[in-house]
């Protein structure tokens, strides 16, 4: 048994070039042939795969909630669980600093590993193949459900809070970037006259001011019970 038939066996494709879904768990710290292409295939697949399958699945739900049930199942919390379950950390190719900073237990490299297989399988099987894994590994968490987070993303909380306070809205800066040109960070704050200032840190600026704006709620709120 080769050494990645487990993982084929867990995604539930066996890739006919074996090279590929090697290439799809190299990460570029460990050589020149890494997986960034392979995951940007794999990224749009899996979002219209996941978008296509909840159109079919949930008729009756609106072009907006259709979104938001995508963003959940396709964000990097989500894969890095699937990833987990998987044990994909155990396949992953990192150079020898990534394996010394734990980088096989980092959210980003096993969600984007993930994708990179999935851009893998729709290379060596067509579009079938690449659709057959997100059946298997994303449409079981398929629902209709959203929360209230999820059904209006924090930087639209926060605006509601403070109409409804009849306070000034926020203001969002970027205050500094970080890292490499392939792994750039974001650090964005969030002003609230009267408040303190919050920041958040991510490999997205939207995300990164999202988490900002969520911080800012958090501490409003509790203000407001005090």
């Amino acid at each position: 048994m080769g050494v990645l038939e487990g993982l084929q066996k867990s995604v539930g494709y066996h890739f006919r070039e074996q090279s590929l879904l090697s290439q799809a768990l190299t990460h570029r710290s460990a050589g020149a042939q890494h997986n960034e292409r392979l995951e940007f295939l794999g990224d749009a697949a899996l979002n219209f795969v996941v978008a296509a399958k909840l159109y079919a699945r949930f008729p009756k739900v609106s072009e907006g909630d259709l979104s938001r049930m995508r963003a959940r199942l396709v964000r990097e919390e989500t894969l890095a669980d699937i990833a987990g379950k998987i044990a994909l950390a155990d396949f992953l190719i990192l150079g020898s600093g990534e394996i010394r900073s734990g980088g096989a237990r980092r959210d980003s490299i096993r969600a984007d590993a993930l994708e990179a297989v999935i851009g893998a399988a729709f290379l060596d099987g067509g579009f079938s193949a690449a659709e057959g894994i997100v059946a298997q590994l994303v449409e079981p968490l398929m629902t209709d459900h959203l929360s209230d987070e999820e059904l209006r993303d924090p930087k639209t909380r926060l605006q509601e809070f403070l109409q409804g306070q009849g306070r000034p809205l926020p203001i969002y800066a970027l205050v500094a970037e970080k890292g490499q040109a392939h792994e750039r960070r974001f650090v964005a704050r969030c002003n609230v006259p009267g408040a303190e200032a919050t920041e958040a840190e991510d490999g997205s600026r939207r995300k990164a001011e999202q988490q900002a704006a969520a911080l800012m709620l958090a501490q409003l709120q509790v203000a407001a019970r005090e």
